[in-house]
């Protein structure tokens, strides 16, 4: 997973409230269990004029011009709602954006995200919008601060162990991994007091 520390980028407003994941990625877009072939399927029944078409509806807010290349996206509240799906998530990461800004995530969702690389930025993403403008944001994960190109910023509150995550690109693995000294020590303590335990089978 690549790590995040800093971003510029293009923010594409999708100001809609209660954004569910089968918007995000429609379940007749998930034909397998990779996180790869499902960016063509993002926001497919507003990204297309038909169903199972791929004729991009030029009002939809990603093929604008000004946003075809936009790695933040603002949207309302309760992102992500709905179906625990994570391929929504993977549709998002491989599409190309690397942060949300909402009110308000549903936490599984949001928790998808930060296990795939994307940093759910919970701030009023109205007044961040307008800031916007189709100019870029700047997200410095370090500073937890979102700054426009106006000069206007934000601060956003994320937990310790999302924040080590997503600045060293870590799965939960990983992030196990990096005990692996104190893991190791118990194991010695505990085939010492439990050596029936480590017999092979």
């Amino acid at each position: 997973m690549q790590p995040f520390t800093t971003l510029t980028a293009t923010a594409a407003p999708l100001l809609r409230d209660n954004v569910d994941t089968d918007a995000i990625i429609p379940s007749r877009e998930m034909k397998s269990v990779s996180k790869t072939g499902l960016a063509d399927g993002l926001f497919a029944g507003w990204r297309y004029t038909q169903i199972g078409g791929r004729n991009p509806d030029p009002a939809f807010i990603l093929n604008q011009p000004d946003y075809a290349a936009a790695q933040i996206l603002l949207s309302g509240e309760n992102f992500g709602c709905g179906s625990s799906r994570e391929h929504a998530a993977w549709a998002l990461a491989e599409y190309g954006f690397r942060a949300i800004v909402a009110p308000s995530f549903n936490p599984i969702f949001r928790g998808n995200c930060i296990r795939n690389g994307i940093v759910p930025i919970e701030l009023e993403s109205g007044p961040v919008a307008n800031a916007a403008q189709a100019l870029p944001l700047t997200i410095d994960l370090a500073a937890q601060t979102v700054v426009a190109a106006s000069g206007q910023s934000w601060h956003f509150a994320i937990e310790a162990e999302p924040k080590a995550m997503l600045l060293g690109g870590l799965d939960m693995i990983d992030l196990t991994l990096q005990r692996r000294d104190r893991i190791e020590a118990f194991r010695a303590i505990d085939r010492h007091q439990r050596p029936w335990a480590y017999f092979a089978a």
